[in-house]
């Protein structure tokens, strides 16, 4: 009869894993490593409470260029915090292994903080793992950056003696998991579906030769952009412009040229997308402004997108939204719009985002106008198709948005004909209320809001001067607005997707 084996006890694998590990610790502790004393104790102790992580994260959302940098530390820090919130809850209890003794580990590399949890999976790796996946998952380049430090945060570990080689691979591996969870649950940019793009005619202009670009030398990151145009496009004729004389030189320009280019914020680009229609030329779009989400909503964040749409001669067809009477009162022509049309306490957060941006930046602003808008404002009494009731926001889009707010979300389709028209109905707490409308998304009722689609939007009943916004521009209106949309009345050049 056999004699029952002690399953508490360690098996043949274990003890067999455990001395591999063990030998591998010992060999890393015996091993003089050049230039390593300095740094990695260093490096270990930064990467403390993810405080290195949450640095380069700002450094990357302040240095880089485009929406992508700050998709890449927006998502690098929620992965993180993913692995982390793993680690703590499941990833520590689940082995309750010591940690390794540091007899062998010459004394200059060893923490003056002794850490007190656990030894597997290290949590530092997992946190370096996770963030540079994450980062690298929305932006190779920054990927490519960061994944050297963190290579150097997870080996610091073993080198100062806080753990032994398999928990730094566990931990590595349960960040990468982390990420890519993240990753299904909350896709990256690239996975997202593209636009609805008809394809349309262009000439192609790899040197910009017959391209002429007006520049809003106020807008953004406008001027420092204009230099790569100037750069990528030896031939194209680049004139930078304040913002009073961005019609006039639009309207000159679209005389000279075969196709329109514009470098600016949507405001800017609005202007120029209204002459390129009027003239029939192709616009050629150089984000340059605090916000673009045309451009983005197009798969254009760089430069080098907008070149290579050129040099391909590839454009897309989009829809153009308008409204009447336009900016210039009931004797101007139409007023048009790429992205928004709205009403309510969001032209009020555009004229106070506009006020503070240039002080504290752009999206500190924006919190900031959030805030003061929601504490102020009244609802706004209109009649809208034939119903007349107080209201909080009226938003109309140009296209169907997946949520509603102060920063829209994305459009799938550029060119569907029909407005995107959300109602935050009038009451108590307006904040609770607008929230509720941007987590519910398109074509939803409720007592709070409504979101429906639409070829066109009567409304009337206005108190004349009410303001309203278009593309982060405000104006003020008269008694009846009318909005509808020019479908397909725009060619815009646009990299095809792969």
């Amino acid at each position: 009869m056999s004699t029952p084996r002690n399953l508490s006890s360690p098996t043949r694998w274990q003890t067999w894993f455990h001395q591999r590990d063990l030998a591998a610790f010992q060999s890393v502790a015996a091993r003089h490593w050049p230039g390593a004393e300095p740094l990695l104790p260093r490096l270990s102790r930064s990467a403390n409470h993810g405080l290195l992580w949450f640095g380069a994260a700002a450094g990357m959302a302040a240095l880089g260029s485009s929406a992508r940098s700050r998709r890449a530390a927006l998502r690098g820090i929620a992965s993180l915090a993913v692995a982390s919130a793993a680690i703590n809850t499941v990833g520590k209890g689940a082995v309750r292994r010591e940690r390794p003794i540091l007899d062998l580990v010459p004394v200059i590399r060893q923490l003056k903080r002794q850490p007190f949890t656990t030894s597997f999976p290290s949590g530092h790796a997992a946190s370096a793992a996770a963030f540079a996946t994450g980062v690298a998952l929305e932006s190779k380049g920054w990927g490519a950056v960061v994944a050297p430090v963190a290579l150097a945060v997870a080996a610091s570990r073993v080198y100062t003696g806080v753990h032994y080689p398999s928990d730094v691979v566990a931990g590595a591996a349960l960040g990468i998991g982390a990420a890519f969870a993240l990753r299904g649950v909350v896709p990256t940019r690239g996975q997202l579906p593209a636009p609805g793009r008809p394809p349309a005619g262009a000439p192609a202009m790899p040197t910009g030769q017959d391209l002429v670009v007006i520049v809003n030398r106020e807008s953004g990151s406008a001027t420092a952009t204009a230099d790569l145009v100037r750069e990528a496009l030896p031939l194209a004729e680049v004139l930078e412009c304040a913002p009073a004389d961005l019609s006039g030189t639009l309207e000159k320009a679209a005389r000279r040229g075969k196709a329109l280019g514009v470098c600016g914020g949507d405001g800017t680009v609005n202007l120029a997308a209204a002459v390129a229609a009027t003239h029939s030329l192709p616009l050629a779009v150089f984000p340059g402004g605090t916000l673009n989400h045309f451009a983005y909503d197009l798969g254009i964040e760089t430069v080098q997108d907008t070149v290579a749409a050129l040099t391909a001669g590839d454009a897309v067809r989009v829809d153009l939204g308008r409204f009447r009477p336009g900016p210039q009162g009931p004797g101007g022509a139409h007023g048009y719009f790429l992205n928004a049309f709205s009403l309510g306490v969001y032209p009020e957060l555009v004229r106070t985002r506009e006020r503070w941006a240039p002080r504290i930046g752009g999206w500190p602003a924006g919190v900031l106008a959030a805030f003061e808008a929601l504490r102020g404002g009244r609802p706004l009494t209109a009649e809208v198709q034939g119903r007349r009731r107080p209201l909080w926001l009226l938003f109309v889009g140009n296209g169907l948005f997946q949520r509603v707010g102060p920063a829209p979300g994305r459009r799938h389709n550029l060119a569907d004909g029909l407005l995107d028209v959300r109602v935050v109905h009038g009451g108590r707490t307006p904040g609770l209320r607008l929230l509720a409308a941007a987590v519910a998304g398109p074509l939803t009722r409720s007592p709070v809001h409504a979101a429906v689609r639409r070829h066109r939007v009567r409304i009337s009943g206005l108190a004349p001067g009410t303001p309203y916004a278009f593309d982060g521009e405000v104006a003020h209106s008269g008694r009846e607005l009318m909005i509808d949309k020019l479908p397909e009345a725009l060619t815009v050049y646009c990299p095809m997707p792969i």
